[in-house]
């Protein structure tokens, strides 16, 4: 019988993998409490409607990418695609506007888009989210841009660009529409097949084509910017006032949009140059219709997305973070020792470090090779004799240096033992 194979697009993050994870949900969790964001968890399954809605079904997410089923009540049922809609139907839902003032949220979790796999991207891929709703000012632009750029730099990232753009608001973004079909329906019969398609459905995601000859197309196209009105301007300019006062580099990019119709005025893309052809690792933008388009009141909102596949991916080519590594590895051989092993295993976990509890029943000498391999600073040592008497063997792996003591007395080392694994040197 043949075994059975995670779908196409899936993958399994391996236990030797989920540290890195860790590492980059712990320091974003952190970052975002100081900051004042709180965590929300909306449902990973919506409505259709919501993304149709939403996204826009001119759109590649909606009109190709999307997990989308009938349920036994036969409703249109969606995977989401990415998590905003859905989390501003929870935000409209469960009336947090009604509070008052800014929302500041964040969401980290799965989502779901038929695409073709490669190195960071899959079917199920991983984001974090996070959005500030309710304020128009060109400071909150700046704060979650300056958010994102604290949490890839404090991993360890350091190869970052921060390109930005306007796309104005809906009128603006209309005149440069007519004037962008105007310009590229004369090389229609030179376009691919997608940006033939995009013409007339969404002409703006053309100049987003990775397609050389595209790109050498679009470079002549009319300028995205010269088509703000003067509250547009003014509102982008005042982000890069705010983005050059917080000491952040940027690059203006007026080709830069991004993939969602609900975009408006300020569109950025925070880019490591280690990642290759796909370059972005995080991308977002303002969207100050999307509530009200969503059934709520009218709302302005700005978020960003990171793919924490290619993050993680991005982490560990540059070898930024480092396993954690068991404090104690316990060691027995007998069935005496063996109890004394579980009971002592556990209080020195109550104690607050880490321990491995060697399962095997193997000869010591295997155990022990296993010990050294672990990572720990200590190993405990217990054979039937010590067990017999309430001793123990405490042996410093660094050192080797090794000394008998009561398991009571044992129990008292483990502050020495904390201090050891966090400068084991």
């Amino acid at each position: 019988m043949t075994s059975i194979q995670a779908l196409r697009g899936t993958r399994d993050i391996l236990p030797e993998e989920t540290p890195l994870w860790q590492q980059v949900e712990e320091t974003a969790r952190d970052i975002l409490q100081r900051a004042a964001y709180r965590e929300i968890r909306p449902p990973m399954i919506e409505q259709t409607e919501l993304f149709a809605r939403g996204i826009g079904e001119a759109t590649d997410v909606v009109g190709k990418e999307m997990y989308t089923f009938a349920d036994r009540g036969q409703r249109s049922i969606t995977l989401r695609p990415e998590i905003t809609a859905g989390l501003v139907r929870s935000v409209i839902e469960n009336k947090l506007t009604a509070q008052g003032g800014v929302q500041r949220l964040w969401h980290i979790g799965p989502a779901f888009r038929y695409e073709r796999p490669q190195a960071g991207r899959q079917r199920q891929f991983h984001q974090l989210d996070v959005e500030l709703i309710g304020s128009r000012a060109p400071r909150a632009d700046a704060e979650v841009i300056a958010i994102a750029n604290t949490l890839l730099t404090q991993l360890g990232l350091k190869s970052l660009t921060l390109d930005i753009n306007s796309v104005g608001n809906g009128e603006d973004r209309q005149r440069y529409r007519d004037a962008l079909i105007q310009f590229l329906t004369p090389h229609k019969a030179d376009l691919d097949a997608d940006s033939q398609d995009r013409l007339e459905r969404n002409p703006l995601r053309i100049l987003d084509s990775k397609d050389a000859k595209i790109q050498a197309i679009v470079k002549d196209a009319p300028n995205l910017l010269d088509f703000l009105s003067e509250d547009s301007q003014r509102h982008f300019e005042q982000v890069q006032q705010c983005l050059s006062d917080l000491d952040i580099p940027y690059r203006l990019n007026p080709r830069l949009v991004r993939g969602l119709d609900y975009y408006t005025h300020t569109a950025f893309e925070i880019q490591s140059a280690d990642l290759g052809a796909q370059a972005t690792v995080c991308g977002g933008g303002r969207y100050d219709g999307l509530v009200a388009q969503l059934g709520g009141p009218d709302t302005p909102a700005i978020g960003w997305a990171i793919g924490l596949e290619r993050l993680t991916l991005l982490l560990k080519q540059l070898q930024t973070s480092t396993a954690t590594s068991m404090d104690v590895y316990v060691v027995s051989r007998g069935e005496a020792a063996e109890r004394s092993a579980l009971r002592i295993s556990q209080d020195l976990r109550q104690k607050g470090l880490a321990v491995e509890m060697d399962l095997s029943g193997a000869a010591f000498g295997k155990q022990f090779k296993r010990a050294d391999r672990s990572g720990a600073v200590a190993c405990v040592i217990l054979g039937d004799s010590e067990a017999e008497q309430g001793t123990a063997q405490l042996k410093w792996l660094a050192t080797g240096e090794q000394s008998e003591l009561s398991q009571s007395a044992l129990l008292e080392q483990a502050e020495a033992m904390k201090q050891k694994a966090i400068s084991p040197h």
